[in-house]
C-alpha cells in the first residue's frame, strides 16, 4: 500500500480525552477514531492488526475441533428471562441496551451469547453422538459502560471471539477446557505478548470454574497475585491467601472502656496502643436482591483485613434462596447517608459490636418514591481470620466506646455462617506453599474461559439423551476473548516515547519503505522495485512515498510502529539501504540486493 494513497492522518500531541498511553498512541497513529462515548472507528491499519488477530483466533480454535458461526446480535428477552439473566444484566449489573420494538417486543443487543447457543443446542442436539460439540463466532459485542475509559480497553462496542462447548460428561467439558486453555496460551505466545494465565471469579456468567488470561501492563485494570514458583497467580477478586498471624492480646480481661474519636481501626489501635490483628471489625453492608427485598449483612473481620465485594456478593447470591431471591442486584457499603433510609434509630457506625441488635431495623424502607420491604434481622457472617482471635477488641454498639477482652462462646455468639471473604494482598503467605510470599502485577484482561456446567442448560431445559436413553442436561463451557481490547493491550504492553512498537505477527504492515527525497528519481526508482519485490516475496510492505521531510517520515514510521523500516537515501550511491529495526532501534547498512532475503529472514525468525 502506498501512504500517498491511504487514509492516513496522524496527530502530533495528545488528546485530551485519553489517559492511558496505548489510547493516546492509537488516536495520535490514525489506528481509531472516536465517534461517541465508548465507541471508536477501525481505521484501515487498525483493521489490518484486527484481521491479523482474528486469524490467529480462528487458526487456534480450528485446531481444537471448534465450528465458526454468526450468531445474531439482537435478542429476544425472553431468552434471557428463560436463563434468569434479564434483570441481572438489565438492572443488577446494567450493561446490556434493552430496547422495545414497533410491535412492543422487547430485545436486547447482545453483550454475550449463552441464552442465543442454549436455544439452538436445545433444538438441535438430540444424542450423545452428537456430543462433544464447540462452536464459536468472531463478532461485536454491546455493553453499556457506566463510565467508557481507555478507549478500546472498556468501550460500549467491541469485537470479541466467543465459543461455547456442549458435553455429555464433566471429563469430556474438562478435557474442551484444557484445550481452550492452550489454544488461549498459543494466541497470546503467537502474537508475541506476556501473559499469565489466572484463577478468575466467574461473575455474572456463572459456572464452577474460571480462568482470565492477562496480557501483563503497568495500565492494567485488574491486580494479579502471584508466587515466584509458578504454582499460584489468580486475580485479586479470586484470590486465597494465608493471612499474617495474629499478635496476642495483651487485654486480659473483659471491659468497656471509652474510645472518642476512635470511628477507624488506625484511630482505634493508636489509642489503645494495640494491634489491628486484636480488633474485629464489623462492616454492615446493604444488599437488595431481585425479588426487591433488601437484607441488611453485618460481617465480622479481623481489624488488619479488608472486605473482597466479589466473595461476598458471590456468598451472598448462594443465600439468595433463603429470602426467596434468586441473585443480587445490588451491594453497597451501609453508610451514614444510605443508614437513613433504612434504619430504625441512628446506628453507632464505627462502634458497632457483632451483636448488633436487630431493632435497628424498620419494617419498610424509603427508595426513591416507593416503599421497599426490608428483611428484619441482620443477617450475620463472620470471616474465617475472627475465628480463633482470644480477648480480642470490638465495638460496644455505643458511640465513642469499645470493648476489649472479648471472646466468642462468651461476651458475643459467633455468627452461624463463616466464610471467607477477606481480600488476599501483596505480602501475604500462599496456601499451596507458606513459605512462598505473594507478589503482584497489574494484567489487562483479554481472554476469560468457564466451566458452566448445567447452569444454562436446567434453566432452558437444554437435554439430550444418553446411551440409556435417559434425558439429561448438556454440560457447557464457554470461552471468550476480546479481539479489539487485545489489540490495545499489544501497544500497551510494546510502546516507547516515539510511538506503537508492534509485534512483527500482529503489526498492520511489516516493513515500510521510506523515500528521504521524492524528487530524487533514482531513489524513487529503486524504492519502487524494493516494494514490488518485498510484496512478491509475501512480505506486507508499505511505501512511503509521501512528498514530506525525511524527519517527519521517520517520526511517522516510529509513531505508527511497523517493525522494520527501509530507508532509500544517499547511501545508494554505495548500492545500499538503511535497515531501521523498531524493537531494537538498531540501524544498519546493507546492499540493495539482500533486502529480502534478509527482511524474510528477520520476519520468519520474530513470528517463530
Amino acid at each position: 500500500m502506498r501512504l500517498s494513497q491511504m487514509l492516513f492522518v496522524t496527530l502530533r500531541d495528545d488528546p485530551a480525552d485519553a489517559e492511558i498511553p496505548s489510547h493516546k498512541l492509537l488516536l495520535r497513529a490514525g489506528y481509531i477514531r472516536r465517534i461517541g462515548s465508548g465507541i471508536y472507528a477501525y481505521l484501515p491499519l487498525m483493521w489490518r492488526v484486527l484481521q491479523k488477530i482474528s486469524q490467529i483466533v480462528r487458526e487456534e480454535m480450528n485446531a481444537t475441533g471448534a465450528q465458526e458461526c454468526l450468531l445474531p446480535q439482537l435478542q429476544p428477552a425472553s431468552l434471557w428471562r428463560e436463563s434468569g439473566r434479564w434483570d441481572t444484566y438489565t438492572k443488577a449489573e446494567g450493561i446490556m441496551f434493552a430496547l422495545v420494538d414497533r410491535r412492543q417486543q422487547e430485545l436486547a443487543l447482545g453483550p454475550t451469547h449463552e441464552e442465543v447457543i442454549t436455544m439452538l443446542a436445545r433444538d438441535l442436539i438430540r444424542s450423545y453422538r452428537q456430543l462433544p460439540l464447540s462452536l464459536y463466532q468472531i463478532q461485536t459485542k454491546f455493553r453499556d459502560e457506566i463510565r467508557p475509559r481507555f478507549g478500546l480497553m472498556r468501550g460500549r462496542e467491541f469485537i470479541m471471539k466467543d465459543c461455547y462447548s456442549f458435553h455429555a460428561s464433566e471429563e469430556s467439558l474438562k478435557k474442551t477446557y484444557q484445550d481452550m486453555y492452550q489454544a488461549y496460551s498459543n494466541v497470546l505466545q503467537r502474537c508475541g505478548l506476556a501473559f499469565r494465565a489466572v484463577e478468575a471469579d466467574s461473575g455474572a456468567i456463572g459456572g464452577s470454574g474460571s480462568t482470565e488470561f492477562m496480557v501483563l501492563a503497568e495500565a492494567g485494570e485488574d491486580e494479579v497475585l502471584y508466587t515466584e514458583d509458578g504454582q499460584y497467580a489468580a486475580n485479586v477478586e479470586k484470590a486465597v491467601s494465608l493471612p499474617a498471624a495474629a499478635q496476642p492480646s495483651k487485654f486480659t480481661s473483659y471491659e468497656k472502656r471509652e474510645t472518642p474519636a476512635t470511628e477507624t481501626i488506625e484511630k482505634l489501635c493508636a489509642f489503645l496502643k494495640c494491634s489491628p490483628t486484636q480488633v474485629v471489625k464489623n462492616v454492615l453492608y446493604q444488599v437488595l436482591y431481585d425479588n426487591g427485598t433488601t437484607v441488611l449483612v453485618l460481617v465480622s473481620i479481623r481489624g488488619d483485613q479488608e472486605v473482597n465485594e466479589v466473595k461476598l456478593q458471590n456468598e451472598l447470591t448462594k443465600l439468595a434462596g433463603q429470602y426467596g431471591a434468586k441473585t443480587v442486584l445490588k451491594l453497597a457499603v451501609l453508610d451514614a447517608d444510605a443508614q437513613k433510609n433504612w434504619s430504625a434509630k441512628p446506628l453507632p457506625l464505627g462502634y458497632i459490636a457483632p451483636d448488633l441488635a436487630d431493632d435497628y431495623i424498620t419494617r419498610f424502607a424509603q427508595e426513591g418514591n416507593k416503599e421497599q420491604a426490608i428483611h428484619p434481622q441482620f443477617l450475620r457472617l463472620a470471616d474465617k481470620t475472627v475465628l480463633d482471635l482470644k480477648n480480642f477488641v470490638t465495638g460496644s454498639n455505643e458511640s465513642g466506646c469499645h470493648v476489649v477482652g472479648a471472646n466468642w462462646h462468651q461476651q458475643f455468639k459467633l455468627p452461624e455462617i463463616i466464610v471467607d471473604v477477606r481480600k488476599a494482598k501483596a505480602g501475604d503467605r500462599s496456601v499451596h506453599n507458606p513459605e512462598q510470599i505473594l507478589k503482584s502485577t497489574r494484567g489487562i484482561e483479554v481472554g476469560h474461559i468457564f466451566q458452566l456446567g448445567t447452569k444454562y442448560s436446567q434453566a432452558m431445559a437444554a437435554n439430550y439423551t444418553n446411551e440409556q436413553g435417559e434425558e439429561k442436561p448438556l454440560i457447557m463451557g464457554c470461552y471468550g476473548m476480546g479481539i479489539s481490547r487485545l489489540a490495545q493491550a499489544a501497544v500497551e504492553q510494546f510502546y516507547d516515547r516515539d510511538g506503537i512498537i508492534w509485534p512483527v505477527a500482529i503489526a498492520p504492515y511489516e516493513v515500510i519503505v521510506t523515500i528521504a527525497n521524492v524528487n530524487d528519481a533514482t531513489q524513487v526508482e529503486i524504492a519502487e522495485k524494493l516494494y514490488h519485490q518485498l510484496n512478491q516475496a509475501g512480505i506486507e510492505t508499505l511505501l512511503d512515498d509521501r512528498n514530506e521531510r525525511a524527519g517527519v517520515k521517520f517520526k511517522d514510521a516510529d509513531l505508527i510502529g511497523i517493525p522494520f523500516r527501509i530507508v532509500i537515501g544517499r547511501a545508494i550511491a554505495n548500492g545500499k539501504v538503511e535497515l531501521v529495526e523498531r524493537f531494537t532501534r538498531t540501524c544498519e547498512e546493507i546492499t540493495i540486493e539482500e533486502v529480502v532475503s534478509n527482511l524474510k529472514q528477520r520476519i520468519d525468525m520474530a513470528k517463530g
